[in-house]
């Protein structure tokens, strides 16, 4: 089984590069970020004529989640259950075979001290509560998404740029360690343990084009069983250039089955 996590910045806007990536690399669950629109306007019949099943948790204009699957969606949770953080479309689970797949987007924070920087840190604590009491470590289970947080200095191209700004601060690392000691592990890093390996790559500054100036804040979190399972992961960095890309790659993993 392929799992791929991908932040595509608009499901609609980005449907011309998703339906061929789709179609040629037959990944078999695909958990998919910032789709940009309600369930009743996301690009379903499309999608499912390659198929899919498809689970979405859609917002209008903003943020979005959508959980893909060839092999089928059970019990299917929407967010947290927690009222602060359920107004915005971050969060989507379900099971997929013997996989128990949470699909998440986190809060950007805008800028450290932000009070939106303040709410990211209580949203990933949520999350980490959420894993804590419904996601057993002895199980399969692999946590993706658009984290917006960098694990070390090993996933940014300029360290002394980026040194404590927003995406890189040591609050936000801290918090995903505490994600990190429920069990998890970095399924990246265990095949690329060097780092220098991004998924996002700003638009504005041109930062693909010009000399792979990136950062890995896209991250599949796998429990022992199914790390043990995993036998690969790869940044897919064809689907980040040609025309109008979205600005992170696809990250996928093969787990045996």
């Amino acid at each position: 089984m392929r799992i791929a996590t991908w932040n595509v910045n608009s499901v609609r806007a980005r449907l011309p590069r998703l339906l061929p990536w789709l179609e040629e690399t037959g990944t078999e669950v695909v958990c998919l970020q910032e789709t940009k629109c309600v369930d009743e306007l996301f690009p379903r019949e499309a999608i499912e004529d390659l198929g899919y099943q498809i689970a979405t948790h859609g917002q209008k204009t903003y943020n979005g989640v959508a959980i893909l699957s060839k092999r089928g969606l059970e019990d299917v949770r929407l967010g947290f259950g927690r009222e602060e953080f359920d107004g915005e479309a971050r969060a989507i689970s379900a099971v997929v075979d013997d996989v128990m797949v949470m699909n998440v987007y986190v809060v950007n924070g805008r800028e450290v001290g932000h009070e939106r920087y303040d709410y990211k840190l209580r949203w990933l604590r949520a999350l980490r509560d959420t894993l804590r009491e419904g996601f057993p470590m002895d199980e399969k289970v692999v946590v993706c998404g658009d984290f917006n947080v960098t694990f070390d200095d090993k996933d940014i191209y300029d360290p002394e740029k980026w040194h404590e700004k927003i995406l890189c601060s040591t609050p936000e690392r801290e918090v995903l360690g505490e994600l990190m000691e429920l069990g998890l592990e970095d399924s990246l890093r265990r095949f690329h343990p060097d780092g220098g390996v991004f998924t996002w790559w700003d638009f504005r500054t041109r930062g693909f084009e010009r000399g792979d100036r990136g950062l890995r804040i896209d991250h599949l979190l796998m429990s022992p069983p199914a790390m043990e399972a995993c036998t690969g992961v790869e940044v897919d960095r064809e689907a980040r250039a040609g025309e109008k890309p979205s600005d992170h790659a696809p990250v996928v993993a093969t787990l045996e089955d």
